[in-house]
Formats: C-alpha cells, structure tokens, sequence
C-alpha cells in the first residue's frame, strides 16, 4: 500500500547556472575585445537583477571558490520561459565566450505539508497572517543580501535498509520536526531557500545557504548530520561555496581584484550594498528544516548617541514608514511603526505575525499599544537582520502610515515603561504634568502616551521634535532628570530610549 504523500505548493522557477573562465583566451584576447565583453555581461546582469526580463523575480551573481566553478549566476523567475530565456540571452553576450557552463541546477521554489495542511495553500487563502507571509515569501523569494552562499542538490535516501519513501508518514513528519528544530538554532545567522527538483534534475531538491559568516553555514550543516532525518536518508552532490557581488565589479573580477568593490576604490565612488553587510539573517522553520530570512540593512542609534551609525538599521525601514533603532547600552533592536486601523482589528493582525514570530529565538516582543489619537506597533529582536526582516511583515500591517507629516524632524522613543500596578494613576499623571513641561519647549511637536493593547500598565511614549537638538535640550534638562528619578519608583524596570533621526 502506498504511503502518504505530503502534499506541495510551488512557486518561482529557479536557475543556478555555473561558469568558469577560460582565462587563457581571456588573457590573449584585444583590450578592445575584452571590453565590450565587461559592457555586456555587466549589461546582462544588471538586467536580470533589475529584473527588467519578467513580471516579477530576483537575481544574483557570485564569485565561486575552489575548482568547480568562477562564476554562480541564481535567478528566480515566475515562469519557466523566463528562465529559458534568461538562459539563451546570456550565451548571446560577448562575455559568454570565455566562459564554459560547468553544472546547473534547474528547480522550482517549494513548501511542503508535513507540519500543516495550511502550508500549501495559495498565500491569499491562509487566514493566519504570519503563515500566509512565511509562505509567501518561501515561494516568492529575494536573494538574500548577504556575503555568502553555499549551494549543495540533495535527495532522501532509497535503499532497502533506509528507504525515506517507504517510511510510515507520522515518522518522516517526526523526523522534519527534529530538523526543523536544529535550524530554529541558527535563527539570525543564515538564511535558506529551498527549491524542488523531481523531474527537472538530478537530485529531488536544490538547497542554498546564505549567511554573513561562512562558519555558521558549517556549523549548522554538521549539526544538521547527526540528525535521523540526515544521517540516515540524505544523499548530497557537491557543494559549492560563493561570495555575493554587484553586476558592476564584473571588471574588478576580471582584473583580480578584490569584489565587492569597496567605496573609496569604486571607479564611480559608489558603494554596494551586497556582500558588505555585517548584520545576521533571520531564520524560520522550513519543511526541510533550515531557515528563512531577510537582506535589509540599516542603522540605529541609542539614548546619548550622538550619531553613532555602528550597526544603524532605521535607513532600510524608514523606506516602509517603520521607525527602528538599539536602545543605547542594549542588545536588542526596536522598531514602531504606526497605523490608522482599527485597533482591534489591529491587534487581530499583529497576533497573527507574532504568533510566527514567536518560532524564533530572536523574537523578544511585539505588541500593539494605543491611545486616543493613534496605534503603535512595536517589535523587539535580539539581531539586527532579524529585525529587519519581521519589518517587512510588519510593513504589510493594514493601516500604516508615517509617523507625522512632512516636517516630521526628530523622533524618540520610549520604550519599556512598565509600571507597577498600584502605581499607574501616578505615572500617567506625571505624564501629563512632563507633557505640560514639553508643550513649553522650543522644538518640541507632540507626546503620546499609548498603552499596550494586552497590558494596562506597559506603556510606550511617542515624542516627535523639530531637530535632534532640541531633543537633546530636553533629555539633558532637570525636568527630565527628576522624572528619571522619580520613575525608580514606579517602574517595574528601568526605561529605555531609542533616538530617531
């Protein structure tokens, strides 16, 4: 009797196209030869990361260490034509003839159903927030922006000890729990996308790792062995390891110097986002047991910073009207963004994210406070890519808006004010009469006090100021100083504060 089959929902077709350099020829070849193979093949991968062939997709190029390959060429793309297509033009540039293909991998972006039926639902048919986005965004996938990749095809193992399709499903759906456990592990460290290739290739699956620390990669692939699930019925190809850089370096790979290019050694003085971050990569349980996660970057700036940009993640998500920032002397990342809808219906949205969000370890909170003007929505993580990717999500909550209008300057936050319960008539009191202080002060355009939606006495305050100045006029004032110390009293914990530019 047949066992069951977990069911499957594809998404974008994938392309992993190999190439090495036939440096030979390229050495013998006219400087003028040379050249216009740069413009085209520079053409033809700006293009395909612009994304200027298809309706939708993402594209990327790497530099490929060790024998096997130079370049990894990755597109993602809605339809398979889009990548037939993308295959022929390539061969059609100048820079094509002093390459050879040496492996490619062809697949299609896949979720499985081991853990829930909901899984493979279109995306707009999931009625749980969290979920319909994780699997949107398993089927419908950037390229992480981060500096490495490792790529490796794998299948389950079919023999007649260790058969994974003979396997009772319960079992095999125990076993993807376990892995799936392991990559929990390495949340905010690397980021995977997982593609599906019976039929189209040789192996049943095509797996690629990013992170910005290759030893993470190791470590949770050899964690990743002794697990059943591995150690018993995985079969791997080979493994191929990379570095990200922008389709503009291509002279720079050429020449043998180093890519990405850095900013003041840039031709153009431009600098490049990919393959230069340093922050992590958030990850979430995927039915093969690794990870999903996030490419923004960022800054943040803290309580006293005066311009500190080390690790600054607001830029990214000021872009999304998502106002973030690491309060000082912490090590979690903060972000609020504000929003006109109802707020339970709000709230209803929100717990649907975070139920989601709560599968990782670089979850600390998020919540929904509000007052008589407006809502907040206000997430914590311990990682600054983790964050940056939960804004994205974030960002697609009903209702956002920008914090204040066009002359929105400067804003704090508040963040952590959480009073003791006999104590709260007290501190929205001292409040009003701080309020009252601020109403007063130059530079100063509002203050709210808003409350979170589950718990009366967690408190957030709001301040919006014309400059970064004037904030400062406050926060070194004696007025602010007092209620510091006044708050020892009331507070359950010590406040914190995030500076905004």
């Amino acid at each position: 009797m047949p066992r069951k089959v977990p069911p499957t929902r594809e998404g974008w077709y994938a392309l992993h196209d190999f190439r090495t350099i036939d440096w030979n020829a390229w050495r013998d070849a006219p400087e003028r030869v040379r050249k216009n193979a740069l413009t085209d093949g520079t053409e033809f991968l700006q293009a395909r990361e612009n994304v200027t062939d298809a309706d939708d997709g993402s594209s990327a190029v790497f530099s490929v260490m060790g024998h096997k390959a130079d370049l990894l060429v990755v597109h993602f793309r809605p339809e398979m034509n889009d990548l037939d297509t993308a295959e022929r033009a390539f061969e059609r540039t100048g820079f094509a003839d002093f390459t050879e293909r040496t492996d490619s991998y062809v697949s299609v972006t896949e979720v499985g159903g081991y853990t829930s039926d909901e899984m493979v639902k279109d995306p707009e048919d999931i009625e749980d927030t969290g979920m319909a986005r994780y699997v949107a965004s398993k089927l419908y996938p950037d390229v992480p922006d981060a500096e490495f990749v490792c790529f490796y095809p794998m299948s389950k193992r079919r023999t007649a000890e260790d058969n994974w399709y003979d396997t009772p499903f319960d079992e095999r759906a125990e076993m993807m729990s376990s892995h799936g456990e392991i990559g929990k592990g390495y949340a905010g460290k690397v980021t995977q996308i997982i593609t599906g290739s019976i039929g189209m290739d040789d192996f049943e699956w095509g797996v690629d790792l990013f992170s910005n620390d290759p030893t993470h990669i190791k470590d949770l692939l050899y964690e990743m062995r002794f697990d059943e699930g591995s150690s018993r019925f995985a079969e791997f190809g080979s493994f191929y390891f990379g570095r990200r850089f922008p389709p503009e370096d291509l002279p720079a790979f050429m020449s043998g110097d180093e890519v990405p290019v850095l900013e003041d050694a840039h031709p153009d003085g431009d600098s490049h986002s990919h393959g230069h971050s340093h922050g992590e990569s958030s990850e979430s349980e995927s039915p093969h047991g690794h990870g999903e996660g996030g490419h923004h970057h960022g800054k943040s700036g803290g309580e006293g910073d005066e311009g500190d940009e080390d690790g600054d993640i607001r830029g990214e998500l000021e872009d999304l009207d998502i106002y973030a920032g690491k309060p000082h002397g912490e090590d979690v990342y903060a972000m609020v963004l504000y929003s006109e809808e109802d707020p339970d219906e709000l709230f209803d949205e929100v717990d649907g994210l975070r139920k989601n969000f709560d599968h990782y370890d670089t979850h600390v909170k998020t919540a929904v406070y509000g007052s008589s003007d407006r809502s907040a929505v206000v997430s914590l993580w311990k990682t600054q890519s983790a964050a940056e990717t939960a804004g994205g999500f974030l960002a697609d909550l009903p209702g956002v808006v920008a914090r204040a209008g066009e002359e929105s300057g400067f804003g704090t936050m508040g963040m952590f004010y959480t009073v003791k319960p006999d104590k709260r008539e007290d501190f929205v009191e001292k409040f009003e009469t701080v309020g009252g202080v601020l109403a007063d002060m130059e530079g100063h355009f509002d203050t709210d006090l808003l409350t979170n939606h589950e718990d009366e006495n967690d408190m957030f305050i709001s301040s919006q100021w014309r400059s970064k100045e004037d904030a400062m006029a406050f926060f070194r004032s004696d007025a602010f100083s007092d209620t510091v110390d006044w708050g020892r009293d009331v507070l359950a914990d010590r406040p914190r504060h995030v500076f905004l530019a």
